[in-house]
């Protein structure tokens, strides 16, 4: 099972075949909807005229990327930064993983190995790590022993709680509600 998103049937094909575009929808899937964020690899491919490597993206110039990444539309709503954020992300991957978004978790032993190389990548806490561990056990047939453990609940079987639960319209509707919920919890826990 492969993920499934009500985005354009390329960009999905491109989050299927190339784990560095499906890393990157991950590290811009914040402060913005879900569909934008891992649309946004597909758009870069198209921007940049071919697929880009871990090695190019890390050392690509950072003010000809934030240009790339700023331009209408704009690939996050925070541009400057998020471009940064990918360019430290690739780097990362560069330096242990020889460039190779795929050995991020491929090599990994277990989940908790697989939850602690995920969460040492710039701008992924805690909750975002197992939300990628989810992501790759349910959709990508990753799963070194304890990786639904590591995934936290994001990583149970009928949960619907992000974009590793989504595989049609209706599981995109019980994700947004779940989120909306914990919003509404969370504002009502305050105050």
């Amino acid at each position: 099972m492969t993920l499934s998103l009500p985005i354009d049937p390329e960009a999905n094909r491109l989050l299927e075949r190339s784990p560095l575009a499906l890393l990157t929808g991950m590290v811009l899937d914040q402060q913005i909807p879900l569909e934008k964020a891992f649309t946004s690899p597909y758009v870069l491919v198209q921007r940049l005229g071919h697929e880009p490597d871990a090695r190019e993206l890390a050392g690509y110039d950072p003010e000809a990327l934030v240009e790339i990444f700023a331009r209408p539309p704009a690939l996050h709503r925070f541009p400057k930064a998020m471009a940064a954020r990918v360019q430290q992300v690739c780097q990362v991957l560069v330096d242990r993983y020889d460039g190779d978004a795929a050995r991020l978790w491929s090599d990994a032993a277990d989940g908790r190995e697989l939850l602690r190389r995920i969460g040492e990548l710039p701008g992924f806490g805690k909750q975002k790590a197992q939300i990628f561990v989810a992501l790759l056990g349910k959709r990508y047939d990753v799963r070194p022993d304890g990786w639904r453990e590591a995934a936290g609940g994001y990583g149970d079987a009928d949960a619907y709680r992000s974009v590793a639960d989504i595989t049609d319209p209706e599981s995109l509707r019980r994700v947004r509600e779940f989120k909306q919920a914990a919003k509404a919890a969370a504002r009502a826990a305050k105050g």
